[in-house]
């Protein structure tokens, strides 16, 4: 019976150990690559400054009910990422004055002065934009200038919008070339930008005068100010894997 029990013993304690052994494993940390780098919580501003500045734009953008809002009774002054991405996707909820018009950029330069003389931001002839609008009131009408659009080149499909004020959901995914937009749950634009289809339809556009048109493979991610109050809230970006 001793020699049973002292048997019996032993096997706990070599459990116990083993127990404890398995417990002080940490666990594995997520790759840097796949982490969630948060632009806006609704609070801080750390992660945006203006373009051609090295601070957040005060006044021209402020924080109001968790929103991050373009003030329209101001200079325009787009905001970028301070950080420069490549691949990424990036995640974001944008709503509407009646009338007003953003937009979204990416792989944005600094190498143009705000000075627009029509209105419009900087680098606006240069690079692909996500348009943001109000579909219903803004004096331009096409499909292919519309919300969710890629502007002046492609019109969205599988659309649907919430009303003026509500807040939309999007998804703006670019890996290797490839892009898609999603807008409340739905894809409603998919391209590649090399592609012969780009080719073409760039070919056709307003941008067909200008050879460097989004050449550039990595930079800024860009909030538009057009001149009218949009806004933006629960902003977060993650980089993707080469």
């Amino acid at each position: 019976m001793k020699k049973l029990l002292s048997i019996v013993l032993i096997f706990g304690l070599v459990c116990s150990c083993d127990s404890n052994k398995k417990k002080s494993v940490p666990k594995a940390e997520p790759q840097a690559q796949n982490d969630w780098i948060v632009l806006f919580d609704g609070i801080s501003t750390n992660a945006l400054r203006g373009y051609g500045m090295d601070e957040f734009p005060q006044e021209i953008w402020y924080v109001e009910n968790e929103a991050l809002i373009a003030n329209p009774y101001t200079t325009n002054r787009d905001l970028i990422t301070k950080e420069r991405f490549k691949d990424f996707e990036l995640e974001y909820e944008w709503a509407v004055d009646t009338a007003a018009n953003s937009g979204v950029f990416f792989h944005m330069q600094e190498d143009l002065t705000m000075e627009s003389g029509n209105g419009n931001s900087p680098n606006w002839l240069d690079n692909y934009e996500l348009q943001i609008l109000d579909d219903e009131n803004f004096y331009d009408t096409l499909a292919v200038r519309s919300a969710g659009s890629l502007y002046d080149l492609i019109k969205p499909v599988n659309k649907e919008l919430k009303p003026i004020g509500d807040f939309n959901t999007a998804k703006l995914i670019h890996n290797n070339g490839h892009v898609e937009h999603w807008l409340n749950g739905k894809k409603v634009i998919d391209f590649t930008m090399d592609s012969p289809e780009m080719k073409e339809l760039l070919g056709q556009s307003k941008f067909k005068e200008n050879p460097e048109f989004h050449s550039d493979k990595e930079g800024h991610i860009m909030f538009q100010h057009h001149g009218q109050r949009v806004y933006f809230k629960n902003i977060r970006v993650r980089r993707l894997e080469p």
